[in-house]
């Protein structure tokens, strides 16, 4: 059911020479830095063995940053925006729509929103449709 998750560090070099060397004996290594361009200038990276599913996210330009990531996987798209509907009906504030994300990949479909702490949660599907 989790598809993948996020934590903030405050020095973000640190926390990737940390990772780094953590968990290559786990066979996991960084596998993708997001454009910056799609960040707000945030260095935010994922590590994983197939595909990224720890993410790290540099708070320093965004120090009251304190919330997670969690993302729940959907089996169709159709799954994601009925979460995202929920979710907003439930009280969460939208932090971003359904929507194509092919900056991730060309498949990933995906939604956010922020729950009543402020923690970043999506529901995302990787299938073609």
């Amino acid at each position: 059911m989790i598809d993948h998750l996020g934590i903030s560090v405050s020095d973000f070099e640190k926390s990737k020479a940390f990772y780094d060397k953590a968990m290559a004996p786990l066979g996991a290594a960084l596998l993708y830095m997001v454009p910056q361009e799609y960040t707000g200038g945030a260095k935010v990276g994922g590590y994983g063995r197939d595909r990224a599913v720890f993410w790290l996210s540099d708070k320093t330009d965004k120090p009251q940053a304190t919330t997670q990531h969690v993302a729940f996987t959907a089996r169709s798209r159709a799954e994601v925006d009925a979460f995202h509907a929920a979710a907003l009906a439930a009280g969460g504030k939208d932090n971003g729509g359904p929507g194509l994300r092919p900056h991730y990949h060309p498949n990933y479909y995906g939604a956010f929103v922020f729950d009543p702490d402020g923690n970043n949660v999506e529901a995302v599907c990787h299938d073609p449709e």
